[in-house]
């Protein structure tokens, strides 16, 4: 683990190590090998080695306990702990480990997945506390070397991973509302206020509940004119009033199991005194039929939009 107050946004060029490699995969089937315990122990690590994983909890504050075996039969131990899971964007963790007898390895990393036309380019960045750690892990684990090799064993495996049916889409809309911010984060955040605009024109809400802190969860359940109820809700991962949230967001069956998994991001910006909106949301199909789903999310998303207007132009 790096030194304590250590930020990606300081200069540390001079104490880091950084693996890049375009796939020709999808951003989702790369992101599935990098969290999936039963696709990790194919490509991970250096040639020769394997992987046994003893543990693996993919979310904030959780971890992936596992033990790297050498061709020459030396167990290198690790402990990631994961401190941001931004599917299918960016992983943070900090990782310690080593083999017995050397020094520790310890480093915080960033990997980030960006899409480039239907290919993905992953990128690997390893912070060390100092550039004498640096260069010490660098002599004693090689990580360069054993990184762009663990990278080219993922490329080797990913055309063997098995195809997803199920299809992923991300929406992006940008919105001025002619209301003050306090008011539109308001509406997005009161319970009785999100009741009355959630969901495409037609839709009552009978059911909404929203915990708005990190950590809380939301809950709604929107029903046809005809009857027929869609349940859906998440867990807030930021909130930072008035400016931004940030919350899970799937749409569940009637028995509360996610037919789709989609993340949304709202954040809330002041233009003298009306509010410009930008909502960013993906979601992708937990089930076959949710793909048919996933085709109306832009619509649903904006006449949602054109029925917050109407709520706010009403006070």
């Amino acid at each position: 683990m790096a030194a304590k107050g250590t930020s990606f946004a300081e200069d540390t060029s001079d104490r880091e190590i950084v693996v890049e490699r375009v796939f020709d995969a999808p951003r989702e089937l790369v992101w599935k090998a990098w969290t999936d315990p039963q696709h990790l122990p194919n490509w991970w690590g250096p040639n020769g080695f394997t992987t046994t994983i003893e543990k693996m909890d993919v979310r904030p504050g959780g971890e992936w306990n596992q033990v790297m075996h050498g061709p020459d039969g030396t167990d290198y131990p690790g402990k990631i702990v994961y401190a941001e899971v931004l599917k299918p964007e960016r992983l943070r963790y900090s990782l310690r480990g080593g083999k017995a007898g050397a020094p520790e390895v310890q480093f915080q990393a960033v990997v980030t997945f960006a899409e480039q036309g239907g290919k993905t380019k992953l990128t690997l960045r390893m912070v060390f506390a100092s550039a004498a750690a640096r260069d010490l892990n660098e002599k004693t684990y090689h990580a360069i070397e054993g990184g762009n090799q663990t990278l080219a064993r993922l490329a080797e495996y990913l055309p063997k991973m098995p195809a997803s049916n199920f299809d992923s889409r991300e929406v992006v809309i940008t919105r001025v509302f002619d209301a003050p911010r306090e008011l539109v984060w308001k509406a997005w955040t009161d319970p009785k206020h999100l009741a009355r605009w959630w969901g495409p024109k037609g839709f009552t809400n009978p059911v909404c509940e929203a915990d708005v802190r990190v950590g809380g969860a939301w809950h709604i359940v929107m029903r046809m004119f005809d009857g027929n109820e869609f349940p859906c809700g998440g867990v807030y991962k930021e909130v930072v009033k008035p400016e931004r949230l940030v919350f899970t967001n799937d749409a569940l069956d009637k028995e509360g199991n996610p037919i789709i998994e989609g993340l949304t991001t709202v954040t809330f910006a002041e233009e003298g005194g009306k509010t410009k909106l930008t909502l960013r949301t993906r979601g992708t199909a937990a089930v076959e039929y949710a793909n048919a789903y996933l085709k109306g999310m832009e619509i649903g998303w904006t006449q949602s939009l054109e029925r917050l207007a109407e709520e706010l132009a009403r006070g």
